[in-house]
C-alpha cells in the first residue's frame, strides 16, 4: 500500500528521479517519458469523466484509470532481461496482464458494434465529450510511442504495449460513441480548395 505523507522531498531537485526498484534515473529518461505521459492521459480521461460520459460508460473509465495506475507500476520497475530467468521479486512485480487487454477488447466489440460504419476518416470533434475522447486518444497514442522506443532500448513486457495500443482503439470508438447518430464529423478530402 502507498502511504504519503509528504509530497516533497527535494529528491528530484537535481534533475533524477527514483524507479519502483529504488534505481535512480534521469528525468528526461525514456522511462520517466513513458509512464509520464500515460500519467498525462490519465489525467486527461479524468477531464472526460468529469464532462459526463454515457451510461455505463464512466465504470469503464473509473477501471482504465485505475488500470493505467497499473500500467505507470509496471513501467517505474524494469522487466526481467530475461522472463525465464527473472528473480521471484521480479515475478510478483505489478504488470499488465492479458486478461486487461482482452478487456478492453470486448469493450470495443461492444461499443463499435452500436456504431454505423465508417465512410471516411474522423475529424476530432463534435461534442464536448467526443472532443475529448479524442485527445485522450492522441495522448495514449504518444504513450505507445515513447513505451515502444522504451521497448527498443530496455525490456518492457508485450501486454504493455498491447494495453495502450488497445486503450487507443478504444478510446477512438468510445469518442465516435459520443456523437449522435450521423453527427459526426468526417473528413472531406480536398474540401477547402
Amino acid at each position: 500500500m502507498v502511504n504519503l505523507t509528504r509530497i516533497y522531498t527535494r529528491g528530484g531537485d537535481a534533475g533524477e528521479t527514483s524507479l519502483g526498484d529504488g534505481r535512480r534515473v534521469s528525468k528526461a529518461s525514456l522511462r520517466i517519458a513513458a509512464y509520464g505521459t500515460v500519467d498525462e492521459l490519465n489525467s486527461h480521461l479524468g477531464v472526460a469523466r468529469a464532462a459526463g460520459v454515457a451510461a455505463g460508460w464512466d465504470p469503464w473509465l473509473a477501471r482504465i484509470q485505475n488500470d493505467l495506475f497499473d500500467l505507470g507500476a509496471d513501467l517505474c520497475v524494469p522487466s526481467a532481461e530475461r522472463p525465464d530467468r527473472a528473480s521471484q521479486r521480479d515475478r510478483t512485480r505489478l504488470r499488465v496482464t492479458a486478461a486487461q487487454v482482452t478487456w478492453l477488447e470486448e469493450r470495443c466489440d461492444e461499443v463499435n458494434a452500436t456504431l454505423s460504419e465508417l465512410t471516411s476518416f474522423v475529424l476530432p470533434g463534435g461534442t464536448p465529450l467526443a472532443a475529448q475522447l479524442h485527445v485522450c486518444r492522441t495522448v495514449c497514442r504518444r504513450a505507445e510511442r515513447e513505451i515502444v522506443a522504451l521497448a527498443v532500448a530496455e525490456p518492457v513486457s508485450t501486454e504493455a504495449v498491447a494495453y495502450v495500443n488497445r486503450l487507443s482503439d478504444l478510446l477512438f470508438i468510445l469518442a465516435r460513441g459520443a456523437n449522435p447518430p450521423g453527427a459526426e464529423p468526417l473528413w472531406v478530402p480536398g474540401s477547402s480548395r
